[in-house]
């Protein structure tokens, strides 16, 4: 991983998150060295200007939920074609990113 602050690495990763897929906040920390991490992946996102326009829609939590209260993201998920179970978390098994395939 590039050198930078936290956000700045946390956008990296996130940057390169494939349409279609999705990453966990958790994921996201372990890449950046810091699997201890999460929450701060998500307030460091929750914080991200949006002239950068990175897909933060693709980062979902460990069970595969999205953002409370923000249809938008299942709206673009599903446009990109993202699994959706029946109790409506994101189909890890299905669209989970493993940059390492």
């Amino acid at each position: 991983m590039e050198q930078g602050t936290f956000t700045d690495q946390v956008y990296q990763v996130v940057a390169r998150i494939p349409y279609g897929r999705v990453a966990t906040y958790g994921q996201i920390a372990f890449f950046i060295g810091a699997p201890r991490s999460a929450r701060q992946v998500g307030n460091a996102l929750s914080h991200t200007p949006s002239f950068l326009s990175l897909p933060c829609h693709r980062v979902v939590n460990r069970l595969g939920r999205t953002a409370p209260g923000w249809t938008e993201q299942r709206r673009l998920l599903e446009g990109e074609g993202v699994s959706f179970r029946e109790n409506g978390t994101v189909d890890l098994a299905r669209s989970l990113w493993r940059p390492e395939e």
